[in-house]
């Protein structure tokens, strides 16, 4: 308890994190980190600011960069993240630098195709980097990803890191494989289960604190009225295709999918709640993706597949469900494909190779599961230290 209370300390808290009153389900009023400027506006003051951010950097009713602009800080630059700093590009799409038309702020993308990585002449720009995306607690999600580069990046610079937390909407659990390295790729990055309990901030001090990224100096600017066990609506979709609370519950177990020769839903109005293929027999539901904002060329475009229609489904019952490999386990016995039916995609995503192996050997989900549930609890008590917010 001593250690956790030090880490908050040495985080900027104060009074930062209101205490968990059992399984809290009720709406919850978070004040989330950019919103404390009493906390952080007065550490950045004469300096030279980059921002980290997306659409979903609100600070009340004003975007992150609009209210600097109004406090008159001094903003460098913009780092946009995947799906760019307007939040409307595809998955790994590439996005180019440009300016800001409303401040006139340069952007500086970090998805143009490049290394992801700013030149010594970016860094040099600025004195202090603000972080502020939201995050859905996935070990596939990249925002994590382009943080933990940024702070690379700087620690190499001598930059100071400033992260306005969020919080995690998957934050009440955690569950499913922990990444083999020999996996990592641009959709996974750390040795955390795919579904890591954490928030950005956390991640954050876990990277560092673990050694898993350099040490830079660091602080995290956490929410007040946020617990583990808090059901926090995002009210800002984080990228086009998870447009839904319901799809953002479901996307942990039907992101796999994206490593199979299914769709699940890209290019319809119901994108990460729904899987299908033309072969699939018995399905009831039908659905045909199409090109559209977000999925300019979708998995099986403008093809009718049948499948499952999820939208259905509980939210409550989702989540005590986990990271649910029934569904994947379902399509993969209705296709009757064998291996054809993973991509090496899947494995990226799993972050595992035994799970491939297990669902063609005809191994259940929950079989599948007590295999890393061990692995899982280890890594509870290594993130512990780490939690800015009770569980």
């Amino acid at each position: 308890m001593i250690r956790k209370l030090l880490l908050m300390i040495l985080c900027l808290p104060a009074a930062a994190c209101a205490g968990a009153q059992g399984n809290d389900t009720a709406p919850a009023r978070v004040t989330v980190g950019a919103e404390r400027t009493e906390i952080y506006l007065p550490k950045i003051e004469g300096c030279r600011v980059a921002v980290l951010a997306n659409h979903t950097a609100m600070a009340g009713d004003r975007h992150l960069v609009d209210m600097l602009c109004d406090e008159g800080v001094d903003v460098a630059g913009i780092f946009s993240p995947e799906h760019g700093f307007r939040g409307g590009a595809d998955a790994g799409e590439h996005v180019a630098s440009s300016v800001d038309e409303k401040t006139g702020i340069p952007i500086w993308s970090l998805y143009d195709g490049g290394s992801q990585r700013p030149s010594e002449q970016t860094m040099q720009a600025f004195d202090v980097l603000l972080v502020d995306m939201q995050d859905v607690g996935l070990r596939f999600y990249t925002y994590y990803i382009t943080m933990l580069r940024m702070m690379d990046a700087c620690a190499d610079a001598g930059r100071k890191v400033i992260v306005l937390d969020r919080p995690n909407p998957n934050g009440m659990y955690v569950d499913g494989p922990i990444l083999d390295m020999q996996y990592k790729s641009g959709v996974g990055a750390l040795p955390i289960p795919v579904v890591h309990g954490l928030t950005m901030g956390e991640i954050a001090l876990m990277a560092r604190g673990e050694g898993w990224c350099r040490q830079c100096d660091l602080e995290v600017v956490p929410c007040e009225g946020y617990t583990h066990s808090t059901r926090y609506e995002l009210p800002i979709a984080p990228s086009p295709n998870l447009p839904t609370q319901h799809a953002i519950y479901l996307y942990p177990s039907i992101c796999p999918f994206e490593g199979t020769v299914c769709s699940l839903g890209r290019g319809t109005g119901h994108p990460f709640e729904c899987y299908g293929h033309p072969d699939y027999r018995g399905g009831d539901f039908t659905f045909t993706p199409r090109s559209v904002a977000g999925a300019k060329n979708p998995p099986l475009k403008d093809k009718t597949c049948r499948g499952r229609d999820l939208r259905g489904l509980d939210d409550e019952e989702i989540i005590a469900r986990g990271f649910d490999l029934s569904y994947v386990i379902d399509a993969y016995r209705n296709l009757g494909l064998g291996d054809k039916f993973f991509t090496p995609m899947f494995e990226k995503l799993v972050g595992v190779d035994y799970v491939r192996r297990m669902i063609i050997e005809g191994r259940t989900a929950d079989e599948i599961r007590a295999v890393w549930q061990p692995d899982v609890e280890r890594f509870r008590e290594q993130r512990r230290k780490y939690l800015l917010y009770d569980e």
